[in-house]
C-alpha cells in the first residue's frame, strides 16, 4: 500500500538543487505527487509531497537528513495520508492588490477563518510602486454548504474597502 511523506527543503538558491532533490527521490523508488518550489530573498524553498511503498519512504526518511548536510539544506519530513477534503463548493479565487501593511493577510485570513472557509492556494508578494510597498495575494478558497457566495464576496469586498485594498471574488474558471 503507498505512503506518504512531506518533504520541505530550504537553503541557498544556487542551479541543480531541484535536479539533485528529484534524483534522490527517484533512486529511493518514490514518486512526486504534488511539489512546490519558491525563492524568498536568497533562500530556496523547495515542498513535495512523495509516495512509496513502506520501504521507498523509509528509505528517503533514513537519506534525506544526510544528503540535506551535503546539499547545504535544512530538511524536514512528516508522514501524512491521501488529502480528504470535506465537502465544500468550487474554487473562487480571492484576488487584492494594494499597500502593504502589517496584519493584513492576518485580517483577510481571520474573516474567511470566522465563516469556515477553506483556504486551498496561497501566493502572497510585495513589490514597490512608486517607492511604496505594495502587496498582492491570490487566494483558491473554498465554502461550506451553509453560506452564500454573493454573501462571503460582499464581506470580502467590504473588508479589502476598510483596509485601502481593491480586489475581487469570482468563482474560478
Amino acid at each position: 500500500m503507498a505512503q506518504q511523506l512531506v518533504v520541505t527543503a530550504i537553503g541557498a538558491d544556487r542551479t541543480g538543487i531541484v535536479s539533485q532533490l528529484s534524483r534522490l527521490v527517484s533512486d529511493c523508488n518514490c514518486n512526486i505527487v504534488d511539489s512546490r518550489m519558491a525563492i524568498f530573498g536568497n533562500e530556496f524553498t523547495f515542498i513535495m509531497l512523495l509516495s512509496g511503498d513502506a520501504a521507498a519512504i523509509s528509505k528517503i526518511e533514513y537519506l534525506l537528513p544526510s544528503s540535506g548536510v551535503e546539499l547545504d539544506l535544512l530538511t524536514m519530513t512528516k508522514r501524512t495520508s491521501a488529502h480528504k477534503p470535506p465537502p465544500l463548493s468550487a474554487p473562487y479565487l480571492l484576488s487584492y492588490t494594494g499597500p502593504d501593511k502589517v496584519g493584513t493577510l492576518g485580517a483577510i485570513s481571520s474573516l474567511l477563518a470566522d465563516h469556515q472557509i477553506y483556504i486551498g492556494a496561497l501566493r502572497s508578494e510585495t513589490h514597490q510602486l512608486d517607492g511604496v510597498p505594495h502587496t498582492h495575494t491570490q487566494m483558491t478558497v473554498q465554502l461550506p454548504g451553509s453560506i452564500d457566495a454573493a454573501t462571503v464576496r460582499s464581506l470580502v469586498l467590504d473588508k479589502l474597502a476598510q483596509m485601502s485594498l481593491t480586489g475581487s471574488f469570482e468563482l474560478q474558471s
